[in-house]
């Protein structure tokens, strides 16, 4: 699996998942001047939280491949007429006036910076996102039969949709919310619904796999079970954000307090995340769920504390998770969620 060190290293690499742009707004929403294109440097910079010199000294070590993905810099009349189209409804933000030149950046440039930019906690949350795709594509059993009949097509159709809904309407949904006031209790209705053709989607591909002697919950326990503590952490984060979950952020450090991931849902509740990827029938005990629960409610002060385990809880373990208020999500949990299933817990 591509690790973090690696994407930044190889330009090759970076120029495989340019196309996720996607992930930016699912991250942090991504300002746009008015032609709904391109951003500017200042823009770019107030994106991933950095001086725009950071930016300026990106954009000189690593200017051909960035261009190649869509930076352009204007001078002359290309600048003139590129201000007279954006300035009028332009709100100022970020768009320089009376300037010789200007850089402007396409999303993929944007993405491309994400994968460049060290000092950013917002571009190594892009990369984690971007790794935790990779991961997932990569685990996804592939089809390798030959599609003959309409049964076949009808399915890989309805895979098809299902993907823009997952990976495009959901995060715009997602941004809208984030951004909006009044309208947003009749947006996350509306991305309920969206969600709701997703899933149907989902399991309409999976009766059909399963009519075809396939048998997609056997798959998903064996990619489970494949995975590393690392790879369990960040397939959870991919679920966070597919059920809408925002500012996901994969700790991954020995100091964690037995806190593995911090999110946001979207209904604006703080989520403080456990997981446990235990080999065999083992069950979690009575001493980690304390553990945790000291962390999510006394340190963390999370509004919804969520253990998840590749395995069962104790008894006792239980019994602390039902009077310390924790959400605990077992095997047979894990492998529903993963398959598709929302975790109603999320809202």
């Amino acid at each position: 699996m591509i690790n973090e060190s690696v994407l930044m290293e190889s330009k090759s690499l970076r120029g495989s998942v340019l196309e996720r742009t996607d992930v930016l707004d699912r991250v942090k929403a991504l300002s746009l001047l008015p032609d709904g294109m391109h951003v500017t440097t200042a823009m770019v910079a107030a994106y991933f939280e950095v001086a725009e010199t950071v930016v300026n000294n990106l954009l000189s070590r690593h200017r051909q491949e960035l261009e190649s993905n869509g930076l352009r810099v204007l001078r002359g009349a290309d600048l003139r007429e590129f201000h007279k189209l954006n300035v009028s409804s332009s709100s100022g933000g970020g768009f320089p006036q009376r300037r010789s030149s200007l850089a402007i950046w396409s999303r993929r440039a944007v993405l491309n910076v994400a994968m460049l930019l060290r000092d950013s906690e917002v571009a190594r949350q892009v990369r984690v996102y971007l790794l935790d795709m990779e991961y997932a594509a990569r685990t996804q059993p592939v089809d390798n039969s030959v599609r003959r009949d309409t049964v076949s097509l009808d399915d890989h159709i309805d895979r098809r949709i299902a993907h823009i809904l997952g990976r495009n309407v959901v995060p715009l949904f997602n941004a809208l919310i984030a951004s909006s006031g009044e309208q947003r209790r009749e947006l996350i209705e509306l991305r309920q619904d969206i969600e709701n053709v997703e899933r149907k989607l989902c399991w309409h591909h999976q009766r059909i796999r399963s009519l075809e002697g396939e048998a997609p919950t056997d798959q998903v326990r064996a990619s489970i079970s494949a995975m590393t503590w690392q790879a369990f952490e960040r397939h959870v984060a991919v679920l966070l954000r597919r059920d809408g979950c925002t500012e996901v952020v994969v700790r991954q450090a020995r100091t964690d307090r037995g806190i593995d991931i911090t999110a946001r849902t979207a209904d604006g509740r703080t989520v403080a995340v456990q997981c446990k990827n235990r080999a065999g029938r083992r069950s979690v005990p009575s001493a980690d769920m304390q553990k945790f629960a000291g962390a999510a409610r006394a340190v963390n002060r999370a509004d919804l504390a969520l253990f998840v385990a590749t395995c069962n809880f104790s008894l006792e373990a239980q019994a602390i998770a039902d009077l310390s208020g924790v959400i605990t999500v077992n095997r047979d949990e894990l492998e529903a969620w993963s398959a598709g299933v929302r975790l109603n817990a999320l809202g």
